[in-house]
C-alpha cells in the first residue's frame, strides 16, 4: 500500500470537489494501491466557537457582497462539473470545525474515517446543517456506526483538540497555505482539486511500479 495523506476542512468547497474527484479515479481503479488518511487544516482558525453568520462570513472573507458572488459562482461552476449537489442557500452559518476534526480523528482510530469526511460534507453542503453543533456531530456520529454515548462524552471534554490544533499549525509550518492538499508516500504534494485524469494516471503509474517491484 501506497500512503496518500490529505490536508482539508469540511467546510471547504474545493476539498468536497477534490475529494468527488479522486473518488471517481479510486472508482475507475477498485486495486488502487491507496491506504487514505485524513488531516486537519481549518480555513478559519480564529473562528468564534459558536461560528458566524455565512453572509456576513463570506463579505467580510472576500471583501464584499460582489466578490463573495463572484468566487462562488466560479466554485458552483467546478462543483457542477464535478457532478455535486452544493445546497449553497441552505447554508445558514459557517461553523467553527474543531469538533469536526475530532470526530474525523476519532473516526479514524475506528477505520470509519472516510466515512464520516463524507458524512460531514454531505450534511454541511447539501443539507445545509451545522456542523459545528454537537447534535449534528454526534447524529453523524452514529450514523457511522460510532458509539454515540462515547463521542458525547469525547466532544464535551477538551479531548485531543490540543493536537488537532498542533497538527494543523504544523502543516502551516511546512508550507501548506490552503486545502485540499495531498501527500503521496510523505514525498510528493498534490495541492487543489486535482482532476480524476491526473489521480487515474497516478494510479497507474504507482501500480506499475509496484508490480515491477515483486516481479524483480
Amino acid at each position: 500500500m501506497v500512503k496518500l495523506d490529505i490536508l482539508s476542512d469540511p467546510i471547504c468547497p474545493w476539498c468536497l470537489i477534490g475529494k468527488a474527484h479522486l473518488d471517481r479515479a479510486l472508482t475507475a481503479h477498485p486495486d488502487h494501491p491507496f491506504e487514505i488518511e485524513w488531516h486537519p487544516f481549518q480555513l478559519n482558525p480564529d473562528m468564534p466557537a459558536g461560528g458566524m453568520d455565512r453572509r456576513e462570513y463570506l463579505e467580510t472573507k472576500f471583501g464584499g457582497r460582489e466578490n463573495a458572488i463572484a468566487v462562488y459562482s466560479q466554485i458552483a461552476e467546478a462543483a457542477e462539473k464535478a457532478g455535486i449537489e452544493i445546497d449553497f442557500a441552505a447554508i445558514k452559518r459557517t461553523p467553527n470545525t474543531l469538533d469536526a476534526h475530532r470526530l474525523i480523528h476519532w473516526a479514524g482510530l475506528e477505520g470509519r474515517q472516510t466515512a464520516i469526511v463524507s458524512s460531514l460534507f454531505r450534511a454541511y453542503f447539501r443539507e445545509g446543517r451545522d456542523i459545528g453543533d454537537h447534535g449534528v456531530l454526534l447524529d453523524l456520529a452514529e450514523a457511522a456506526g460510532l458509539d454515540r454515548a462515547m463521542t458525547e462524552r469525547l466532544l464535551t471534554s477538551d479531548a485531543d483538540a490540543a493536537d488537532i490544533r498542533a497538527r494543523d499549525e504544523h502543516a502551516r509550518a511546512r508550507g501548506v497555505t490552503g486545502v485540499p492538499t495531498f501527500v503521496l508516500a510523505n514525498q510528493h504534494v498534490l495541492p487543489g482539486a486535482q482532476p480524476p485524469e491526473l489521480w487515474g494516471n497516478v494510479i497507474e503509474e504507482i501500480t506499475a511500479q509496484l508490480n515491477s517491484a515483486s516481479d524483480a
